[in-house]
């Protein structure tokens, strides 16, 4: 794609960003940033957490996995079912009735201010990890595809984008971010319903015939009963059960959109019909993985040596300037998703959590300077990825983050199901401990489980050595 082109799809798509932001900020004060005066209509909040809970790394991996694993990852999806059952009936009531702004306040509520630190702290580095690694990902393919042409370095180009998110988020929050979600969703979407219509038209299938293809291939088998595999069934619907849990239910940037609802009603049917949309769309993804290869064989062309470069190739190259174009608006709104709502979270759980900033009271000018404050960690912590350069080592970097959120689940599984009071003092080092034990044992489990690897399913694993050890240090003094 010429580069002047691709310049004017990305300088359209920030300008409109920014046209949202200033029609929806109102005062940009700290409740329409932390709360969004909590007006949000819920069907809007359902649509953009679509395209917030797919980021770039689902954008471009789901489609690329499809070769290896087919369509084993629609397990996961059917977890995420039961996942979101949960959160709807168990964890909304609970962060509704307390008047959350910050979720990790219940951990407070209900052990202490060690656990609530803790739980904010590792929330944190998840999210500061999560965001910088997805947007790395998706920054080094737009870099190829236009900041390259220019001879702009990817340090300035990391920082542009960074600062234009900053731009368009710093006044209206997570009011904003509700809104821009939306766009972006949508932008997803239809790079997906675009590239499927044209590889269609070009392999010449109908919708029956498209359908039909895809179920006749290979790549369409999604159930694996061997309980040795990674993509057993039951490993991955438990998995995506408690991935949705703790990456949902128990992650602030997510439910931060959620309890902007009007009421809890709302927020419950927002979390209903976004659960069920995410199985159609994963379904899509998956087969839009599926007619990618197919096309690629049909043409003899070369696939590449990641799986993940497929859809880009393929986009960019081969299926046309329309293809290419909704690609590239697909994946920045994809990165600019993940990356935007991360950025209003990190800030509002820093401000609320460690600085104890009240909603109520707008402090205006401490807010912005943490959020500046994040928008330079974001920055710094690319740049890092960037002169690392080892994508093995990147990825256990983004691994080691995921590890993270075992400690929360098993600290709110133990404050819902148990009355028993625990150590607060003793919660921060039971939540390192957990993950480093949950890592040894994963990595000796092939000699100590006769065979057994794990999986995603390690999360539950995580959460449950924390719960113990917050057992081990309770009482049974209830509350």
């Amino acid at each position: 794609m010429q580069p002047g082109l691709v310049a004017g799809i990305i300088g359209g798509y920030f300008i409109v960003l920014i046209l949202i932001s200033y029609l929806t900020s109102g005062k940009g004060d700290s409740k329409a940033f932390f709360t969004g005066n909590r007006q949000s209509p819920w069907y809007l909040v359902a649509f953009g957490m679509i395209g917030a809970s797919l980021s770039g790394v689902t954008f471009i991996s789901v489609p690329g996995w499809v070769e290896s694993t087919g369509f084993s990852y629609m397990q996961m999806v059917l977890g995420y079912m039961l996942g979101y059952l949960i959160i709807g009936t168990v964890l909304l009531p609970l962060y509704y009735k307390l008047n959350l702004v910050s979720i990790y306040q219940y951990l407070e509520t209900r052990f202490g201010k060690y656990s609530y630190k803790t739980g904010a702290f590792f929330f944190l580095i998840s999210r500061v990890i999560g965001a910088s690694f997805r947007l790395f990902l998706v920054a080094s393919v737009l870099q190829i595809a236009f900041f390259d042409s220019f001879n702009i370095p990817f340090e300035v180009s990391v920082l542009a984008t960074i600062v234009l998110i900053w731009i368009y988020t710093f006044r209206g929050g997570i009011k904003t971010i509700v809104w821009t979600d939306t766009l972006q969703t949508l932008f997803m979407l239809l790079a997906v319903g675009i590239t499927i219509i044209i590889i269609s038209k070009d392999m010449h299938l109908s919708a029956g015939g498209l359908a039909q293809a895809i179920s006749e291939s290979h790549y369409s088998k999604i159930f694996n009963w061997d309980w040795h595999a990674k993509t057993n069934f039951f490993k991955q619907f438990f998995s995506g059960a408690f991935i949705a849990i703790v990456m949902t239910g128990l992650d602030q940037d997510m439910m931060q959109k959620n309890l902007t609802c009007k009421t809890l009603g709302e927020s419950q049917k927002n979390m209903f019909w976004f659960s069920l949309s995410l199985i159609v769309v994963n379904l899509f993804f998956l087969s839009l993985g599926a007619l990618l290869f197919m096309y690629a064989q049909s043409n003899g062309i070369a696939l590449p040596e990641r799986s993940d470069d497929l859809y880009p190739m393929l986009a960019l190259n081969h299926l046309g300037t329309l293809a290419g174009i909704t690609f590239l608006l697909g994946i920045t709104a994809a990165a600019y998703s993940s990356a935007d709502s991360a950025l209003t979270a990190l800030t509002t759980s820093f401000s609320v959590d460690f600085l104890g900033m009240d909603a109520e009271k707008d402090n205006k000018k401490l807010r912005t300077i943490i959020h500046i404050g994040f928008s330079v960690l974001l920055f710094l912590v690319i740049v890092v990825f960037k002169a690392i350069n080892d994508q093995s080592v990147i990825s256990a970097v983004f691994t080691a983050a995921g590890y993270t959120y075992g400690p929360l689940l098993g600290l709110y599984a133990f404050g819902l199901f148990s009355k028993r009071e625990t150590n607060d003092k003793a919660v921060p080092f039971i939540a390192v401990f957990a993950p480093i034990l949950s890592y040894v044992l994963s990595t000796y489990s092939d000699t100590l489980l006769w065979g057994y690897t794990f999986g995603f399913e390690l999360l539950i694993v995580n959460g449950l050595l924390t719960f113990i050890g917050v057992w081990i240090f309770s009482n049974r003094n209830t509350q």
